[in-house]
């Protein structure tokens, strides 16, 4: 069997009752607005798969790409402080690089907390655990399949 990253997340998708079809693309899908382009999609429908520390602990955020969290919202979420993980750390938590991270299929166990203008949409897009794939989702599912909590994290303008 492979264990390639994007087999990764098929076969945690599918343990949940989740199929779905990945997509993969020639250009790089690693941040919000690269995967809005090659879906042709509103920005605000991209799963961002964030890693933050909190204390010692990684967590994962899964935020709208039109957002920047509020750590200080996370933090009273998460009972800490908040910090962002370095790329060692995403991937050590997560088993993926940086720009790839999925919202499930990780190394380790990570709480998982969801932010809450995601649930405003039918279909969402995220990571399928490589900076050139993605895969669909509704919001209802990804917090299934995660586990997830949902936090209103939209850091104010």
């Amino acid at each position: 069997m492979s264990s390639s990253p994007i087999d990764r997340v098929r076969r945690a998708l599918a343990a949940q009752g989740l199929r779905v079809e990945i997509t993969e693309f020639d250009r790089a899908t690693a941040t919000s607005q690269q995967a809005a382009e090659a879906l042709g999609v509103p920005v605000a429908t991209i799963v961002k798969s964030l890693v933050f520390l909190v204390g010692e602990q990684p967590v994962l955020v899964l935020a709208s790409g039109a957002n920047q969290v509020d750590t200080e919202k996370l933090g009273r979420a998460a009972g800490g402080t908040v910090r962002r993980a370095d790329a060692d750390r995403v991937k050590a938590a997560t088993g993926f690089v940086i720009g790839g991270v999925a919202p499930v299929g990780h190394a380790q166990p990570l709480a998982t907390y969801i932010d809450a203008d995601l649930l405003r949409y039918d279909r969402l897009w995220a990571a399928a655990g490589s900076p050139y794939a993605v895969f669909p989702v509704a919001p209802q599912e990804l917090v299934r399949v995660t586990g997830g909590s949902v936090v209103e994290l939209r850091r104010e303008a």
